[in-house]
């Protein structure tokens, strides 16, 4: 069975009480979206459910694939699946929204990952240090990095017993030799649970859409040996270059132009040599921590070897 069958037929099993589909018909779909517009398949399957959950008439939180697999941390690696967790609550953040009731940190024995519980869920209280239960939440993806959210279908069970959460970032050494397109200062689609990044004002799920601005640094490491991707968020880019969001968008405001902004960054940390720490997803590390070093680098020599890369 193709990887767009497999997904057809997850979408089907959760739509097939509301709508009449055919599997055929929802492999199609996928099938539009992947080999005719190049959107990955992941996004491809978020654009569909999308469209037959406007249909139905239904919020995004009713959905469910049936029975759900019960998986561990790191065993998430896509977004819009129903999953059961037995983690713990690692951390707890101030959410910085109404419609959140908590965010934070659940880990296990393979890692850590990030869970949004929303307001309207109307779910009992997650309290740090203890381990839970956690039926049918919903997996999410946000610059590669993967979370899970609690909604009003979500099932929460305290258990009396403890996990011993383990740790599953990477460190990696390097001269930064390159900072990739896409970088500085961006927008992203400000529609909720969708933070892709706009090309030319579009979302590639929302269609043309207000955006709100975001940094990021898409970087290169070479060690002298092999090369490593790295990801920097709006905070990691901010600690990296000195540049804050406002910053940006002041200097960019100035210019006219918001190239202006990665440019500046490249001036200000191209060449230098940078310890980072961080989980990795696929060919990226997504930089939770980031050191400079003491061993620059020629930034002359440096751009020559970004070139070749």
């Amino acid at each position: 069975m193709t990887d767009l069958r497999t997904h057809a037929d997850e979408i089907h099993e959760q739509f097939s009480d509301q709508l009449d589909l055919s599997v055929d018909e929802i492999e199609e779909r996928l099938e539009t979206l992947v080999d005719e517009y190049k959107v990955p398949v992941s996004e491809a399957r978020r654009s569909v459910v999308s469209t037959y959950l406007d249909e139905a008439g239904m919020d995004r939180d009713q959905l469910s694939g049936g029975e759900n697999d019960r998986v561990q941390v790191t065993d998430v690696d896509a977004p819009e699946e129903w999953v059961d967790i037995t983690a713990k609550v690692v951390d707890l953040w101030d959410a910085t929204a109404d419609a959140v009731a908590q965010v934070g940190l659940l880990g296990d024995e393979t890692g850590t990952i990030k869970f949004t519980k929303w307001s309207k869920s109307d779910l009992p209280e997650l309290e740090e240090g203890k381990v839970y239960d956690l039926r049918n939440v919903v997996t999410d993806e946000y610059q590669g990095r993967f979370s899970v959210k609690l909604n009003r279908t979500t099932t929460i069970e305290e258990l009396d017993e403890d996990i011993e959460v383990g740790d599953e970032s990477v460190e990696v050494e390097g001269a930064l030799v390159d900072i990739q397109s896409g970088s500085g200062l961006i927008k992203r689609c400000p529609e909720e649970d969708c933070t892709r990044v706009l090309q030319n004002g579009r979302c590639s799920e929302h269609g043309e859409v207000e955006g709100e601005f975001d940094l990021r640094i898409k970087g290169v490491l070479d060690d002298g040996d092999d090369v490593t991707e790295v990801i920097f968020d709006e905070a990691a880019t901010e600690a990296l270059t000195g540049i804050t969001l406002e910053e940006a968008q002041e200097m960019a405001m100035d210019a006219l132009d918001t190239t202006v902004v990665a440019d500046e960054m490249r001036e200000k940390v191209l060449g230098r040599y940078y310890r980072v720490t961080g989980p990795t997803f696929g060919r990226y590390v997504l930089a939770d921590e980031q050191e400079l070093l003491d061993d620059p680098v020629d930034p002359e020599a440096a751009l020559i070897k970004a070139r070749s890369i």
